[in-house]
């Protein structure tokens, strides 16, 4: 055991001293006809959890790890011992990763495609004795010197068909696992510069490998639900899926609707220039809200921090959206989260996700209570109750055109309008929050 000092985790309420417990999330508590598993659909991140160490730009890695081997395929096949040890003492019962998370990539594709099949072996086993699943895998298509300039979107064909080899293995490992997502993250498809980029080329040739993974899913019988994740940048200056509204629409361009929705992370919305809520929002909108990464990123800095979640205002938002989708299934809520630097003990892996757990768990009730008060809806509906009678509604079901509405204006042209009042709805939104 890497934690013998760890009980399984279970809720104690918040009058509990105990570190390792939850203080709100009580799996088994009913939330408008949903335990709040059910609602919430927690998975754990194997990169962030089981490989990151504490390495900065201006520092060496700083996290005590006891599960380093003699030989990388014993380092890997000892993650996986630990990672189902956090799965299980955390009553999580998904889980994601990337091919390279899971295991060595050698010298060779061909060498690295064998590790992936040794490890997932052990990988299927772990979860036939636990019952845990795979939320969702994917390629790392942007770590390798070989992906400098993209991978899909790469001016080199050779490492298209690289890409092409990942995702195919990546399908295969999804079907074996029975995983029910499958993600696309294009860490470099965009561009440096535009002085050597030919955009349309490259974003023709992205939704050629999306259309390729629909038609290989098809092929073998397995039809996971596709999703991509939006970045703003990093590593790219400039990535093509930047927001949630400008995936959408390279989707609806490439005709992808009936396979792709959205795999939306809070600290890609910071980077964006938007906050989480909106882009769930644009997601839902478009009946893409596919699955998101939960964690929070520092509105301070420029970078992808990637810290666990303790923002309930955020998380209520989050949740708020969630419910209005009537849920997130088959997707879930993946903690795309590392601890920092400073929290280099074993233990913090465990303590940073009971945080997250129950940061979110306190967003799933206080989003219920506004839900069920309908606080949100009542506001909506009063503020656009013009459209709810009269010329509005005469709007609405297409029954005015410009001239019959130019005739209308002429006549109605000294417009009232109402006070939004919104520091005080604010204000009574912090009643459901705290």
């Amino acid at each position: 055991m890497y934690f013998p000092e760890v009980k399984k985790v279970t809720f104690e309420g918040t009058t509990t001293n105990n570190s390792f417990a939850f203080r709100h999330y009580n799996p088994d508590e009913v939330i408008l006809g949903k335990s709040m598993k059910e609602h919430l659909r927690f998975a754990l991140a194997y990169w962030h959890t089981m490989t990151q160490d504490g390495t900065d730009p201006f520092g060496d890695p700083s996290h005590i790890r006891t599960w380093f081997g003699e030989t990388p395929m014993e380092t890997a096949k000892n993650r996986v011992e630990a990672f189902f040890e956090i799965l299980e003492k955390l009553d999580v019962d998904y889980f994601c990763f990337h091919d390279v998370d899971i295991a060595p990539q050698g010298d060779s594709l061909e060498e690295f495609f064998n590790n992936i099949d040794e490890i997932t072996d052990l990988i299927k086993e772990k979860m036939e004795k636990t019952g845990k699943k795979l939320l969702w895998n994917t390629a790392n298509l942007f770590s390798h010197p070989r992906f400098t300039n993209g991978a899909a979107s790469s001016n080199n064909a050779e490492v298209f068909a690289i890409a092409a080899a990942q995702v195919k293995k990546g399908l295969d490992i999804n079907k074996k696992l029975n995983g029910e997502n499958y993600v696309f993250w294009g860490g470099r498809e965009g561009y440096e510069t535009l002085l050597n980029t030919d955009m349309g080329f490259e974003q023709d040739n992205m939704a050629r490998l999306f259309k390729m993974a629909i038609q290989y899913g098809q092929k073998i019988n397995h039809k996971p639900q596709f999703l991509i994740e939006p970045k703003a940048m990093e590593p790219s200056k400039h990535q093509y899926d930047f927001d949630a509204a400008t995936t959408m629409a390279f989707i609806q361009k490439y005709q992808l609707e009936e396979d792709f929705k959205l795999n939306l992370e809070a600290n890609h919305a910071t980077l964006a220039g938007h906050t989480f809520d909106h882009e769930l929002t644009v997601a839902r909108t478009y009946h893409a809200l596919g699955s998101i990464d939960a964690n929070q990123g520092d509105p301070l800095l420029g970078w992808d921090t990637d810290e666990f979640p303790t923002d309930i205002y955020e998380a209520t938002f989050a949740m708020y959206q969630i419910l209005e989708n009537g849920g997130i299934a088959p997707g879930g809520l993946n903690f795309d989260a590392k601890v920092r630097r400073s929290s280099f003990e074993m233990e913090d892996l465990l303590l940073s996700h009971i945080a997250g757990m129950d940061t979110y768990a306190r967003g799933l009730k206080a989003a219920a209570k506004l839900m069920e008060s309908k606080f949100l809806e009542n506001i909506k509906q009063e503020r656009y109750k013009s459209y709810h009678e009269g010329i509005g509604q005469r709007i609405l079901d297409n029954k005015e055109d410009l001239e019959s509405l130019t005739t209308y204006a002429l006549q109605h042209d000294q417009v009232k309008l109402s006070s939004s009042h919104i520091e005080h709805v604010r204000s009574l939104l912090n009643d459901y929050l705290v």
